[in-house]
């Protein structure tokens, strides 16, 4: 009994503190939004200022992206938490590293926000989808260690296990595509990283 409880104790702690994590990086994202300045107008008018929040529509264009894409994963990275019985130090690295690149998630959509609507949109969308390669591959791995025997729950069904390494296969691969087709074709890029969590929401309905 001692045994099951000191597990919990594991499986909490480790969510907790990924919780705080994924929230942080979240709400870091909103500080992408910028207020219009007009100062060189005298009386700035409503149609100047709605002119300049349409100028603004990158920022907002890379935080719904950013958003969405963390919070799917948050809800997914739920959904494995609750499928374990003990956190062992492999999947406590592999869930370390998940969080590093969670982390600096702000720094990509920054730059999105800034440049996606200027000659340099690019390298901005190389960037943006290569940390999104780096991020994929992480939730894969964690997604990985969290299924071995020993950690996984006994009772799991063995099809929601597929299921959901199916599902995070194709992130790695494909946010290389968008990586390698930024430099040639930015909108296509962010079609595919946007197509992605629009796949991984469709599949939030067992979470």
């Amino acid at each position: 009994m001692a045994v099951e409880a000191q597990a919990e104790r594991d499986t909490t702690r480790i969510e907790a503190f990924s919780d705080g994590v994924f929230a942080i990086a979240i709400t870091l994202l909103v500080l992408e939004l910028k207020v219009p300045h007009m100062g060189d107008l005298p009386e700035p008018s409503s149609e100047a200022l709605s002119a300049g929040l349409a100028h603004e529509w990158p920022a907002y264009f890379a935080l719904v992206t950013s958003f969405l894409t963390v919070l799917i994963m948050w809800m997914h990275h739920h959904r494995v938490i609750r499928l374990i019985r003990r956190a062992d130090v492999p999947l406590l690295f592999a869930n370390g590293m998940l969080l590093l690149f969670v982390s600096v998630v702000a720094f990509p959509t920054a730059l999105l926000a800034e440049y996606l609507g200027t000659p340099a949109a690019p390298a901005a969308c190389a960037v943006y989808a290569g940390i999104f390669v780096g991020i994929s591959t992480a939730f894969l791995v964690f997604v990985l260690a969290a299924f071995r025997k020993g950690v996984l729950l006994p009772d799991v069904s063995p099809a929601s296990v597929a299921s959901i390494r199916r599902n995070y296969l194709a992130g790695p691969p494909l946010y290389l595509a968008a990586t390698i087709a930024a430099p040639f074709s930015p909108w296509l890029a962010m079609a595919i990283c946007t197509g992605l969590w629009i796949f991984w929401a469709a599949s939030t309905r067992e979470c």
